[in-house]
C-alpha cells in the first residue's frame, strides 16, 4: 500500500468522529476512500503506531486504520 491508493474497509470499525454521526457508534465497514499517510516516522525516528495508515474517506472525515482492516481496490 502506498500514498494515493484507493481503499475499502473489509472489517468491522466503529468510530465516534463521523460529521454526521458525531458522538454516536458509526460503523465504517464498506466505506472507501483514499491513503494519504503513514504514521510510522516522527521527527526523523521511526515510530510504532498502533492504527498507522491515515485515509480520507470524505473532505471532512479521515480515520486512522489498521492493514488488517482495508484492502486496496482498483
Amino acid at each position: 500500500m502506498k500514498v494515493g491508493d484507493r481503499v475499502r474497509v473489509k472489517e468491522s470499525v466503529i468510530v465516534y468522529h463521523q460529521p454526521e454521526h458525531r458522538g454516536e457508534p458509526f460503523d465504517i465497514k464498506g466505506l472507501e476512500g483514499e491513503i494519504v499517510s503513514f504514521a510510522n516516522e516522527w521527527h526523523g525516528k521511526a515510530i510504532s503506531a498502533n492504527l498507522p495508515i491515515q485515509v480520507q474517506f470524505s473532505k471532512k472525515f479521515k480515520a486512522h486504520l489498521r492493514e488488517t482492516e482495508i484492502e486496496v481496490i482498483s
